[in-house]
């Protein structure tokens, strides 16, 4: 039993690594830039809960700059779909089809 808890601890520990890894390679290093943006409406629900926060995603930018697909890699879940929905309709210089990641951040401060 106890080497089956090391076994699991060192393989959560690895999957842990090559997530950071992941994030670190498509960091802003790596950015691609955007030539337009879509600014994210905040949910009615959510200033009226008064949730604030950023939302992290990853994007799949294709070789003409066209957003292929969004993931959500964390946030508040009434936010998700807001970020996700701005950021398909962004548009980057067009490259090599890539992942990027981007936080968007939203503040109920009207």
């Amino acid at each position: 039993m106890f080497n089956l808890v090391r076994k699991f601890r060192y393989l959560a520990a690895l999957i842990s690594c090559v997530f950071a890894l992941t994030l670190f390679t498509h960091g802003d290093d790596a950015a691609r830039k955007i030539k337009s943006k879509v600014s994210p409406l905040y949910p009615e629900l959510a200033k009226k809960m008064n949730v604030t926060g950023a939302v992290k995603l990853e994007v799949i930018v294709a070789a003409n700059g066209q957003v292929k697909s969004v993931k959500p890699l964390g946030g508040h879940p009434l936010l998700i779909d807001a970020a996700e929905n701005a950021v398909r309709q962004w548009r980057y210089e067009p490259g090599t089809e890539g992942t990027e990641v981007v936080e968007i951040r939203f503040s109920n401060s009207n």
